[in-house]
């Protein structure tokens, strides 16, 4: 959408297919009859260092939409949650220890938001670096299980840029957008219309190659100057079969873990004290890598007095979840949970949703940079933009705006 809004505005004719029927892709939500917002199927924010998105906002008017709360993250030790979302808070968090441990935290914190040499993390996975600098203590209490819930058998593997890039873009304050990612989507969609982009809703591309007829592209048989797709690296090596094959092994061989997601809508809220975000450590048998409680860090108003709950986490693609249903996953979950609030009770479900999807998070090995894609693949007029290439940064609606008003300069 980010690519269309910039081809259109120097001229150029704009058509937009998307599989779903609605727009938004992994950051679109859902909506029950009685909110005002919706809610996303996959939990999104934006941070305020979000400049591309937040720009691109500006640019449509809608700024005045954004809005920047300050929601409490926690962290779980000795059985007890800790505020963790501040330099203050991290500095009291009793699971760094005292002296030494808290002074090399903050040493590697600080190198690390000043530092701009990812080139130099990315040759070195972010266990070994981290046990080195910032210490057993520190690693085992506060990045081995984020790696290990992000990344599962591949935590080891994960290169220290993927971890440099968070800490060093990311802010505490989260934002969201009043109605919801899905009322966002809706509005730039009605621009895009407005200016002139053409969007197909509810239409599966089954193949795009060169163009016999032209010297352009064909999509299933429909004629274009240029195409970008913006798919995960499988589903483009499906749909472009003619790519050269050194390019399709470089999409195939990309690592990604997929995602399976909760949404609760509860009678009561699961935390006491009003937290948004809690880190769960996996290893100490949570079902889940986050529990977040949506409600705590927008009103419950806006959702008919409900209490929004997600429960979510990464997985490799074939794990149990997947083939769960929707009950037996609430079941899974449910004695975890009671874990954050011993009141809780299964009454106090009104309803669930589970969504899934198989790429969701990549995985950055050492020196991932020299396995990145180009977005100017080696057929002429054939551009690919995907969350696997906005590396050394993460996934996210920022950087996916990003690569894809980048595409659009190339394809001008």
């Amino acid at each position: 959408m980010a690519a269309a809004w910039d081809l259109k505005k120097v001229g150029h004719d704009v058509t937009i297919f998307e599989a779903a029927t609605y727009v938004g892709g992994l950051a679109s939500g859902f909506k029950e009859p009685h909110w005002d917002w919706s809610v996303e199927k996959f939990y999104h924010h934006w941070f305020q260092s979000d400049s591309e998105m937040l720009g691109l906002i500006r640019e449509l008017g809608l700024e005045d939409k954004v809005i920047f709360p300050r929601p409490l993250t926690v962290m779980l030790y000795k059985n007890k949650w800790y505020p963790f979302d501040s330099i203050i808070n991290a500095l009291r968090f009793p699971g760094l220890g005292f002296g030494l441990n808290k002074i090399r935290f903050g040493f590697v914190g600080l190198f690390l938001r000043i530092t701009k040499n990812w080139q130099a993390l990315e040759k070195v996975t972010a266990h070994e670096w981290m046990m080195k600098y910032a210490g057993k203590q520190v690693y085992e209490q506060m990045w081995q299980p984020l790696l290990i819930g992000k990344f599962a058998s591949y935590y080891k593997d994960v290169n220290m840029a993927w971890l440099w890039a968070r800490m060093h873009a990311r802010t505490t304050r989260l934002g969201t957008f009043e109605g919801g990612f899905q009322k966002f989507a809706d509005l730039f969609a009605e621009k895009l219309r407005e200016k002139g982009v053409e969007i197909r809703l509810g239409v599966s591309v089954k193949s795009i190659k060169k163009d016999q007829a032209s010297t352009g592209m064909s999509v299933d048989g429909e004629s274009f100057d240029k195409v970008l797709v913006t798919t995960s690296p499988n589903l483009m090596a499906k749909l472009c079969p003619e790519l050269p094959e050194s390019y399709l092994k470089g999409l195939l061989e990309l690592k990604s873990m997929g995602a399976v997601v909760m949404t609760l809508s509860l009678k009561h809220p699961l935390s006491k004290e009003g937290y948004y975000w809690f880190n769960v450590p996996k290893e100490e048998g949570y079902p889940f890598l986050a529990l977040v409680e949506h409600t705590n860090f927008v009103s419950k108003e806006h959702f008919g007095g409900d209490h929004i709950v997600y429960a979510g986490d990464y997985l490799e693609v074939g794990h149990e979840y997947f083939e769960m249903s929707d009950e037996q996953l609430l079941e899974k979950f449910i004695p975890a949970f009671e874990k954050f609030n011993p009141e809780f009770k299964r009454d106090w479900v009104k309803k669930i949703w589970v969504h899934k999807t198989n790429y969701a998070q990549p995985v950055p090995l050492v020196e991932h940079s020299k396995n990145i894609p180009a977005i100017q693949t080696p057929i002429e007029g054939l551009y690919f933009a995907s969350m696997s290439q906005v590396y050394p940064w993460d996934r996210g609606t920022n950087f996916a705006v990003e690569i894809g008003r980048k595409a659009a300069r190339m394809m001008k």
